[in-house]
Parts: structure tokens; sequence; C-alpha cells
């Protein structure tokens, strides 16, 4: 997923943002109010983690501008202020669900995942299994499986496998890859995606009769369909 995390404080941006980016997310960051209205209404998200307080803008108010913009992406709003009330309001200004500070981690993983889960389910957006072939990937299980032969993936070799799946049968480029899946806008001269392809061809084709990653010379890669 592609997340906005819209927090003014440093320690806990840091935190949730580790968090997220070891669980194969991209993250952009937002410390006040109206730069993330801005992220919020001119990128594509998969989802939005917004504090309540905010210094600019207050998360109440971002909130409501986007719903009333007809901004329908999931929103987990964050919060010290843990009553009904104060739930309540958050609530009926839009946010999907609603997380009293201090969290575990593993919590808001699970209410985010649950927020995206029921957007998806509810428009019809994406499905929840991508498949290429014999090989498929269940986002909501966070498995994949060939010729139903289980393949354990890292975080980041699910990701890089969800997004050659959503592209299969395409050629996509290098800087197509760090762009979203390590959320690179630079390139960092290094070997990082050959070494992850290596991997993630050696788990999915090893063993069996057709190969169905590809790299094509001079361009990048292709999944085969």
């Amino acid at each position: 997923m592609r997340v906005l995390l819209v927090e003014d404080d440093a320690h806990t941006a840091a935190f949730i943002a580790k968090g997220l980016r070891e669980d194969g997310h991209a993250v952009d960051h937002a410390a006040d109010g109206k730069y993330g209205l801005f992220l919020a209404s001119t990128e594509p998200f998969d989802a939005v983690v917004l504090d309540r307080m905010l210094p600019g803008l207050d998360g109440l108010t971002l909130l409501r501008t986007l719903r009333g913009a007809g901004n329908a992406m999931p929103i987990l709003l964050l919060t010290a202020l843990g009553d009904t009330d104060h739930r309540v309001e958050g609530l009926r200004a839009g946010a999907d669900d609603y997380l009293v500070k201090p969290f575990a981690y593993a919590e808001l993983s699970a209410r985010l995942d649950g927020i995206v889960r029921r957007n998806r389910s509810a428009d019809g957006r994406e499905p929840t299994r991508l498949r290429a072939g014999d090989l498929e990937l269940d986002l909501l299980a966070r498995e994949a499986r060939r010729d139903g032969r289980r393949i354990e993936l890292q975080p980041r070799e699910f990701r890089l496998l969800e997004y050659l799946l959503r592209h299969a049968g395409q050629v996509v480029t290098r800087t197509m890859l760090l762009e979203a899946v390590w959320d690179y806008h630079f390139d960092p001269q290094t070997n990082v995606i050959d070494v992850h392809i290596s991997r993630l061809r050696q788990k999915i084709d090893h063993g069996f009769a057709r190969p169905l990653l590809h790299t094509v010379r001079g361009a990048g890669y292709r999944l085969d369909e």
C-alpha cells in the first residue's frame, strides 16, 4: 500500500513510518494539516493515518474537507482524546476507524488493513487475489502459492511480486519498481532491484517447468500471464 501519514510529533511519526515500511508499505509524511490536505487532494493513496491535533489545520477539518470533496480513501484517525464523545465526533466527521494514543503498532497495522479491506470490498475496486498462470497471491492472507505450493516471501518480496502481478504481461522498468516498491524517487545506484528479483525468481520459478519472471534486456522485467 501507499500510505499518507499526517502526524506532527516527530517521534510518533518515525515510529509509525518505520513499522509501515518494515511491513512493505510506501509512506509519505506530512507534519502539518495544510500539507497533509495538499498531498491527500493531489496524490493517490491507499489509506491515510491522520492525527487529530495538527498545526496549521486540525485533523477533523482536514477530514471534513476531504469528505466534502468526495474523497473516500480510508482514513484512520489518531488522537489522545479517548472519551466517547470525541470518538463519535471523529467517526461522524468521516473517519473509517479511530485509534487512541498510546497504541501498539500491531493494532495500528491491523486496523489499517481492516479499513482498506472494507473499502476495497465495498466499492469493488480491487480483487483480494492476484493471479498469473498457476501463481496466486492472496492479499488478505498475505501469502503466495504456485500450483498449490506455498511460497514464503519477505515483506519486500511480497510487495515486489504484488506490483509485478498487477502489471502481469507488461514490461516494468527499474524506475517504476524503485518508486512503487522502494519508495525511491531517485536511482540509488545500487543493485537492490537485481538482488530482490533474483531472490523472487528463485522462489517462484525454481522447480517449475515454465518460468514466469523474465528480464527484458535494456527495458526491465516482465511477469508472464
